[in-house]
């Protein structure tokens, strides 16, 4: 890996953005997602900011289950995000569909239509858990380094 890869990497692993996207969830989720990046409990602790672009977002934070509507705008967003790219599913309806499985027009969690790479239970995931996902999520991704 060349040294500048390695700082690159640094940066983004110090200093991750995310982008929050809602795919059709009760919004419970995305109030707890929100209440972790306020100053109570406080996620920007671990460099975490919240963009508005997926062009410049290191980590998707989804909520809600996959739709046949939405499926195609959650794939479009997820090839804009440059590499190295995560997904954090956040709630029961964003990893299983949650009460709305088996509905006619949902078709599962986030991990049918783009892959996950950490799952965050919980109807709605408390502020703590969505923090202990994200830094479990960083502490893998720097022991991969």
């Amino acid at each position: 890996m060349k040294v500048i890869d390695k700082i690159i990497r640094w940066g983004r692993l110090k200093s991750p953005w995310i982008i929050h996207f809602n795919t059709g969830a009760c919004n419970a989720c995305d109030i707890e997602i929100i209440a972790a990046l306020t100053p109570r409990f406080d996620l920007e602790r671990f460099g975490v900011q919240l963009k508005g672009t997926p062009r410049h977002a290191d980590i998707l934070v989804c909520s809600g289950p996959v739709t046949r509507q939405i499926k195609d705008r959650l794939q479009r967003i997820y090839c804009q995000m440059p590499e190295p790219k995560f997904v954090v599913a956040v709630g029961s309806c964003a990893t299983s569909g949650g009460v709305f499985q088996d509905c006619y027009n949902v078709l599962g969690g986030i991990d049918r239509a783009i892959p996950v790479d950490a799952y965050i239970p919980g109807c709605p995931a408390s502020p703590q858990a969505i923090i202990d996902g994200v830094v479990k999520l960083l502490k893998k991704l720097e022991e991969s380094e």
